[in-house]
């Protein structure tokens, strides 16, 4: 099973460690899956930008980002080179050990869970 560590830019929440995602889900599937909070406004269909998140390490184990997934990152908050769409970041192995920052929250209108 992959290994996914949350770290959160609100310094207020604490980092969550997932120790068994599996290969096929998304990275925002596994958020809904263990009741932590990342917008989704689109319903998971890269149609918005509400489910940016950074990577921080495993983006090889990840699906590779399309062209519409980075015209869709632009229009995100304070977008980086780390930049992903949670929708859009399916894990490729199960023993992928990743790790994503999920912005802040509170800036952003969207779907809560």
């Amino acid at each position: 099973m992959a290994k996914i560590k949350f770290t959160f830019e609100d310094k207020n929440i604490e980092p969550v460690t997932i120790e068994n995602a599996e290969a096929g889900f998304s990275i925002l599937e596994i958020t809904e899956d263990h009741d932590i909070h990342l917008n989704h406004n689109c319903g998971g269909v890269c149609a918005c930008s509400t489910c940016h998140v950074y990577i921080h390490k495993g983006e090889d184990d990840l699906e590779e980002i399309s062209d519409k997934e980075e015209d869709f990152i632009d229009r995100a908050i304070n977008p980086r080179l780390e930049s992903r769409l949670g929708c859009q970041c399916i894990i490729l192995d199960d023993n992928a050990d990743i790790e994503v920052e999920i912005p802040d929250q509170s800036r952003i209108i969207g779907h809560e869970h």
